[in-house]
């Protein structure tokens, strides 16, 4: 399996990440995605994908992380760091967040177009946050969606109908973590609209662990449990939830590619 977004360098993991990773390598968890949050993580991010090459890394400005001085933060990343040595498998995580604050709204909204468009130049995907922004989400990706774009709407949340506009895009895959476990969770009811082949397993560790773990730390080995619900989901075999899933974050991130450069 492929955990497509975990923040495994957080400094929740600095007393057992080691131990924590190898958990995860024994419930069958051969990669481990890890998308920045602003520049004060990108050590701990680097570090840790130096250390374990099975723990790769993205890079971008994450929507909470923005504020007035967001254009300072986003020339060190895209100028420093896309340019440098050092290679990211996606642009994240981005997007647009206004659960807690909607002050920055705009300047979320351009610090979301200016990463799309690093992602469009590198040919790399973008990994999007959008929490209580879907339509302004959906607004922006009409607008520059190209076929040189694609990504995945991490810890997808959406309607039936926001599915069916995102498949649209065509190059977009659906992140599901363990919200699909939560007990009054509608998320499994509107994956019956969305096939297999769009989905990508992840944990967001370390939050929204799934149940039994829920309103504790969440890490990558607990990526089982959201691979066990999807199989009673779409009724096939958790081997069968694994295969695919793992080929579509392939198919996405283009992982082997990035292994050999």
């Amino acid at each position: 399996m492929i955990d497509t977004h975990s923040h495994m360098y957080s400094e929740q993991f600095d007393k057992d990440q080691t131990e924590t990773i190898a958990r995860a390598r024994d419930n069958g968890v051969e990669y481990i995605l890890l998308p920045n949050i602003d520049v004060d993580s990108i050590d701990a991010l680097h570090e840790l994908s130096q250390r374990d090459k099975g723990c790769i890394p993205m890079m971008g400005l994450h929507p909470c992380s923005v504020d007035l001085d967001y254009s300072n933060q986003l020339k060190r990343i895209g100028f420093e760091l896309f340019q440098g040595s050092q290679k990211y498998i996606a642009v994240g995580e981005i997007g647009i967040d206004l659960y807690w604050d909607r002050s920055f709204i705009e300047q979320q909204k351009a610090a979301f177009r200016i990463q799309i468009n690093w992602a469009k130049e590198l040919g790399i995907p973008i990994v999007i946050h959008a929490r209580d922004s879907m339509p302004e989400i959906l607004e922006i990706l009409d607008e520059e969606n190209s076929s040189d774009l694609r990504g995945v709407f991490h810890c997808f949340s959406g309607t039936t109908e926001d599915a069916e506009r995102i498949m649209g895009y065509s190059g977009f895959k659906f992140g599901i973590g363990g919200v699909v476990t939560f007990k009054n969770a509608t998320l499994p009811q509107v994956l019956k609209s969305i096939p297999l082949k769009h989905i990508l397993l992840e944990t967001d560790a370390p939050y929204l662990a799934p149940m039994p773990y829920r309103g504790k730390r969440n890490e990558s080995a607990y990526i089982l449990y959201i691979a066990d619900k999807l199989s009673d989901i779409y009724e096939c075999s958790v081997e069968q939830i694994k295969k695919i899933t793992t080929e579509n974050a392939e198919e996405l991130f283009q992982i082997s590619k990035y292994l050999i450069r």
